[in-house]
């Protein structure tokens, strides 16, 4: 291990929403030293306040692993800044959980479809283990490098993938997902879309038909892109994602049953949290949390089902599931610094 008395967890990509968050994460977890890593030491940030044990920052260089006894590194950085970095981390005998998509998919050709850029990294790409940990909980374990899913997909995936494994999905006529996220999804860069005049008394759609985490969700939950239509849209609020999800059931005949679906896969699960069909969870009810809370409604005479899957995107849907996958790589409980 090393000779401190907690873990010490490297972050790079500290600046950014997600890696803000991390870092707050980090600071009350009582097993684990946070690290900050200088990647770009020019970019600037938000004034803090003097307050005792901040976090230590060292430069990102060369033998950085070893001299700060780092025994996981997390990428909250761009695709193309992960794919330059994570090599080298991994060689030096760092774990590494990435929150960008760079290693979300199965293979170059497909992640070169989805984002428009050729993988400077295609050899990692059979490695590294999709960080869900209500679906991958084994793999992540024993993985080296963990690729920690997308928002929109991981509200997406806790809410379809149950219904398609049980078969009551008409998956003939289809799932529409329409998906609305507050602003720090789009990340902390500013562009015109993201600007103040741009976003508020707004509410607009984007990425009609080629959303990049679209494959992650036929990915996991087992669909192909001709059964799901997704929506992704961006409302004026700094956080949270709701999705609802629409589709024709079979094999149900009350919201009972329908929720029931739920409360078997999820009966051993810390992070879900389902609603009584009359009520349905807002965003909210999960904000600064790392839970998904997902409501649920059937009308038995038309077939026609709803589901409301809801998080924080820069918890559960960034930052709290990091840890949650830093925790099961070094042995901690898993609701360790979350709950």
């Amino acid at each position: 291990m090393n000779n401190y008395s907690r873990a010490r967890a490297g972050v790079v990509g500290f600046r950014g929403y997600s890696g803000a968050e991390l870092v707050r994460l980090l600071t009350r977890h009582p097993r684990v030293e946070p690290v900050l890593l200088e990647h770009r030491a020019d970019s600037s940030e938000r004034p803090q306040p003097i307050r005792p044990n901040r976090p230590v920052r060292v430069p990102f260089e060369a033998g950085v692993v070893i001299s700060e006894g780092l025994a996981v590194v997390f990428l909250a950085t761009p695709a193309e800044v992960s794919m330059e970095l994570a090599p080298s981390l991994l060689e030096a005998g760092a774990r590494v959980i990435d929150l960008s998509g760079a290693f979300r998919l199965p293979d170059a050709e497909t992640y070169k479809r989805w984002n428009g850029e050729a993988h400077t990294a295609p050899g990692l790409l059979s490695e590294a283990v999709y960080g869900l940990p209500e679906f991958c909980r084994k793999r992540i374990t024993q993985a080296r490098l963990i690729a920690n899913p997308g928002c929109y997909s991981t509200a997406a995936n806790l809410a379809i993938q149950p219904l398609i494994a049980s078969g009551v999905v008409d998956r003939s006529t289809g799932i529409v997902c329409d998906a609305k996220s507050g602003v720090s999804g789009a990340g902390r860069k500013a562009t015109l879309r993201t600007s103040f005049c741009e976003i508020t008394d707004n509410f607009s759609a984007y990425s009609i038909f080629d959303h990049r985490h679209v494959p992650e969700v036929l990915m996991t939950s087992g669909i192909d892109e001709a059964e799901l239509s997704f929506t992704a849209q961006m409302i004026p609020i700094d956080r949270g994602i709701l999705e609802t999800i629409y589709f024709r059931g079979v094999n149900l005949s009350s919201d009972a049953d329908l929720l029931a679906v739920y409360t078997e896969r999820y009966k051993n699960e810390r992070f879900i949290r389902l609603y009584e069909p009359s009520a349905l969870p807002d965003i909210q009810s999960v904000n600064r949390t790392n839970f998904c809370d997902i409501g649920v409604r059937f009308d038995a005479r038309t077939r026609r089902a709803v589901v409301v899957s809801v998080i924080d995107n820069l918890v559960k849907g960034a930052a709290g599931q990091a840890v949650q996958n830093m925790n099961l790589l070094l042995g901690f409980d898993e609701a360790e610094g979350l709950s």
